[in-house]
């Protein structure tokens, strides 16, 4: 196996409904189970601050990312990844396989997405990207489809892939060790199903992200977004800022567990200063 395959204990769970609309709500830090994860010697830690709490129980250690799939929805409840000046890597071919570390009832396989292009102008969306994690020892992983959700072309290749690009750039500065990233879908309402399988699966509505540098949001930057699958093409991905709050409602994860109670208070309600390092000057000083 390519990857080390653990599971998190937890009295509460979070499933998304099926093919339904939901109502966002809050899930206080405080209110979240105490999870405990034996994570393998030797791992890196591609959280920092804590991984998020609130998903699933099946969460996959790996050198490229961590991540925590979701049985129900065949897709990733969240990943997360860490890019460094090593990390980039570019032409690394798209060769779709299904996840050998996860039961195949619990995830797709390439067959899955027969027809999707075509039916949903959607394309299969990496959520650790290659681009910017093509150069670790497993980078095969990448193209797992537990990695992998159908993503709106418009967006894959639009705002969002702007965004994937100023992460990038922002682990090639002089002053930068690391960007720390996590990553994920939201289901808010009915996109549909692929048609060329016959598995109960839900499409992400939309997807988040987290961003920081430093070894701590705390000491470091920041920024949080938010993009639905609807957004256009030609988007400016600094429209979709959030705070890391809005990210926990509407997710219904904990993000930044490792962080002291009073800290995560103070940042989560807060957009992020990192933006003015990825363009998004104007934004940035319209918050604060």
């Amino acid at each position: 196996m390519q990857g080390t395959l653990k599971l998190k204990l937890a009295s509460l769970l979070f499933i998304p409904l099926i093919g339904a609309c939901t109502s966002p709500h809050s899930v206080p830090p405080e209110s979240q189970p105490e999870e405990l994860i034996s994570t393998p010697s030797q791992q890196i830690d591609n959280c920092s601050v804590g991984c998020p709490s609130g998903g699933s129980q099946t969460t996959v250690y790996r050198q490229a990312y961590t991540l925590n799939n979701n049985a129900t929805t065949k897709f990733a409840d969240w990943v997360a990844y860490r890019i460094t000046k090593e990390s980039p890597a570019s032409g690394r071919p798209r060769n779709w396989k299904t996840d050998p570390d996860v039961p195949a009832e619990e995830t797709l396989s390439p067959a899955d997405y027969t027809g999707a292009s075509a039916a949903l102008k959607m394309d299969r969306g990496h959520q650790a990207n290659l681009a910017s994690m093509g150069g670790v020892t497993d980078w095969q992983t990448l193209n797992y489809l537990t990695n992998i959700t159908p993503q709106k072309a418009d967006l894959n290749q639009g705002a969002w892939a702007r965004l994937e690009d100023q992460e990038r750039s922002l682990s090639k500065s002089s002053d930068v060790d690391v960007v720390y990233v996590v990553t994920g879908p939201l289901y808010e309402k009915n996109i549909g199903s692929l048609p060329g399988t016959q598995k109960a699966h839900t499409i992400p509505s939309g997807y988040w992200k987290v961003i920081f540098t430093g070894t701590s949001p705390a000491n470091g930057l920041y920024a949080a977004f938010i993009m639905e699958q609807s957004t256009p093409r030609k988007a400016d991905f600094c429209d979709f800022q959030v705070t890391v709050a809005q990210v926990e409602e509407r997710s219904r994860l904990v993000l930044w567990s490792g962080l002291p109670q009073d800290v995560q208070a103070e940042l989560k309600v807060k957009k992020g200063q990192l933006s003015k390092r990825i363009g998004c000057i104007e934004e940035a000083r319209a918050d604060h």
